[in-house]
């Protein structure tokens, strides 16, 4: 879908300079206006699928820059596309759509690069109330940050700077004279759509549009007229006057994390974020932009009516930047490990579905998860081994709540005792939550994530039991074991939809799994004596599941495989791999219980 053909789209032409922009506009005029300025080698169809969710609540205007998409080109080329030329066409925009309030700002790539000119001279105060970044630097920034590697080139530094080199490799080409313009107009163009699907998972449709042969050759000159010029000679007074939102994919090609260090010296108001995706997130992942964007600009909006600065309320927990907002799911939620991850993301700023089918115990831990930093929470009642229930669930908190970011399928049980005095009902028992739980936490969310394109996670809690073999857990290693496999397998499967899988292993963990925990072939008596007996025993060892969340926590920034938590579980999967011999010897050992 193309930006025409969304539901009260709109167009005019604003003269400036000598050339005409083609500006569109959705939503309401009445509404703040966020202006969406677009980037190399594209035209402003690559906010469509921003724009048509902004719309609900702002008025959306987006312009093809000078030379690009339906706008007219500069003659001559050459001089045509300075940062000072780009900064009239974007004051003669915001005049034209919003001439009595200063606009929001959003830029990405070299929307982005111009739109941290506009957001740092002084002829642009008063016209700017906010500006969110992602995937293009300021140049001057850029040049400082160049400047300050070269005067003190330590090893770590030179690192930086020969890592960005080998990311800046078309920006050599593109100061090529002919060429760029010849493969653009030539088989570049033609095959630029079906690069962009492959590589960077952009969905087909509309974008880009038929003008990108000539679009990318009148853009070529937007790296001829500037980027020399300012990484030689960077302005000293290139600070933001405006609260900076800075969304940084963690998957970005062209552009490393390492750019935006001390950043906060040039903005002072400044609100950092991390998106997994590549660099066309807008295409990729218009959700989350959208959701980050509206939350920015209202946030401002609110500190501009009340007459105060805006104050920063971004979560300040650790992964913060990267969980803000962000939508996890996590099962088991009530107690142990479940309950210590629900507030890990919570502390994290990310919004948290709760689920246990202990209705009061996922309730209390949605209640503490918005105390502790969750921007929203909610609490669940449901049986993971329920296939119907696990459906009904997915349903609601798609419509309520939006597609799960993040899924954590913690729910499970504990079973010991021989494998002769197992009866199949325990085995049900324990594959149904453990085995079964799992399977329809990936395959209903995981299905969700796929079906959304834009990425995710999922995290399966197996253990050390999984690769560890014991006399006394049969049953509950088999389970672990087959969940392990399974994420093996998913990770294997979902890795070209940019979903991650990882299996945690957390080993010997001092949660209540063992007061509940069954004993095949004990009577009621002998199975409290043992209950008692094993509470006792996780509780010397004392390894808190707080330890276990913030593991996972990490998985999930890392997209790491598999991931034993303690010592000993570690330990035990070196000797799965190497001494398994080792490890058959220990399971022959009776446990002292």
């Amino acid at each position: 879908m193309s930006l025409r053909d969304l539901p009260g789209a709109r167009e005019r032409r604003v003269r400036t300079g000598g050339i005409e922009l083609c500006v569109a506009e959705l939503g309401d005029e009445g509404q703040p206006t966020v202006v969406l300025v677009h980037g190399y080698p594209d035209s402003k169809e690559v906010w469509t699928e921003v724009a048509k969710q902004l719309a609900d609540q702002w008025h959306v205007v987006l312009y093809d820059v000078r030379g690009h998409g339906r706008s007219t080109a500069p003659k001559p080329l050459r001089g045509g596309f300075t940062l000072e030329k780009l900064t009239d066409d974007f004051l003669a925009v915001a005049d034209a759509v919003s001439p009595d309030r200063p606009v929001h700002l959003v830029g990405h790539d070299w929307g982005s690069v111009q739109a941290w000119e506009f957001a740092t001279v002084k002829r642009t105060e008063g016209r700017i109330a906010s500006f969110t970044s992602m995937s293009g630097p300021s140049l001057d920034h850029f040049g400082h940050w160049i400047k300050q590697r070269m005067a003190r080139p330590t090893p770590r530094r030179v690192g930086q700077l020969l890592g960005q080199g080998a990311k800046s490799w078309y920006v050599y080409m593109l100061h090529t004279p002919v060429l760029p313009e010849l493969a653009w107009r030539g088989p570049l163009g033609k095959r630029w759509p079906r690069m962009l699907e492959r590589l960077e998972k952009v969905p087909a449709g509309d974008y880009p549009t038929s003008s990108l042969p000539d679009d990318a050759a009148h853009g070529a000159w937007l790296y001829r007229d500037n980027v020399r010029a300012r990484l030689s000679r960077p302005r000293t007074d290139a600070y933001a006057h405006v609260p900076v939102q800075l969304i940084t994919p963690t998957g970005d090609i062209f552009l490393s994390e390492k750019l935006y260090d001390q950043l906060e010296l040039w903005a002072p108001q400044l609100v950092r974020r991390t998106l997994d995706g590549k660099h066309w997130v807008p295409r990729t992942r218009p959700d989350q932009l959208a959701s980050w964007i509206s939350e920015f600009v209202a946030a401002n909006e609110a500190a501009e009516e009340d007459g105060r600065p805006l104050q920063d309320t971004s979560p300040t927990g650790a992964y913060a930047d990267r969980f803000g907002g962000r939508l996890v799911l996590v099962t088991g939620a009530a107690g142990g490990i479940g309950r210590a991850t629900a507030f890990a993301f919570a502390e994290a700023g990310a919004r948290v579905v709760a689920v246990d089918r202990d209705a009061e115990g996922a309730a209390r831990t949605a209640e503490m998860a918005r105390l502790i930093g969750a921007p929203a929470a909610w609490g669940e009642e449901v049986d993971v081994s329920d296939e119907e229930a696990m459906e009904k669930l997915a349903e609601k908190v798609a419509a309520e709540y939006g597609i799960v970011d993040v899924l954590v399928n913690n729910a499970g049980i504990g079973l010991s005792g021989s494998f002769l005095d197992t009866t199949s009902e325990d085995w049900k028992n324990v594959l149904d939550v453990n085995l079964w739980g799992v399977i329809h936490g990936c395959r209903i969310f995981g299905r969700q994530m796929a079906e959304r394109a834009q990425g995710g996670h999922i995290v399966n809690t197996a253990s050390a039991a999984a690769y560890q073999p014991s006399r006394a857990l049969p049953a509950y290693s088999t389970s672990k074991a087959a969940v392990l496999m399974l994420s093996e397998c998913l990770r294997a499967e979902l890795a070209d939809r940019s979903i991650g899988v990882s299996a945690i292993c957390p080993g010997i963990v001092n949660t209540n799994i063992t007061a509940t925990t069954h004993f095949a072939g004990a009577d009621a008596a002998e199975e409290k004596r043992l209950r008692k007996r094993t509470s006792r025993l996780y509780g010397l060892r004392n390894y808190p599941p707080e330890r276990v969340a913030d593991a996972i926590l990490k998985a999930v920034v890392r997209n790491q495989a598999v991931v034993p938590v303690t010592p000993e579980a570690r330990g035990a999967r070196i000797l799965a791999r190497f001494s398994p011999g080792a490890l058959r010897g220990i399971a022959r050992l009776k446990p002292p219980l």
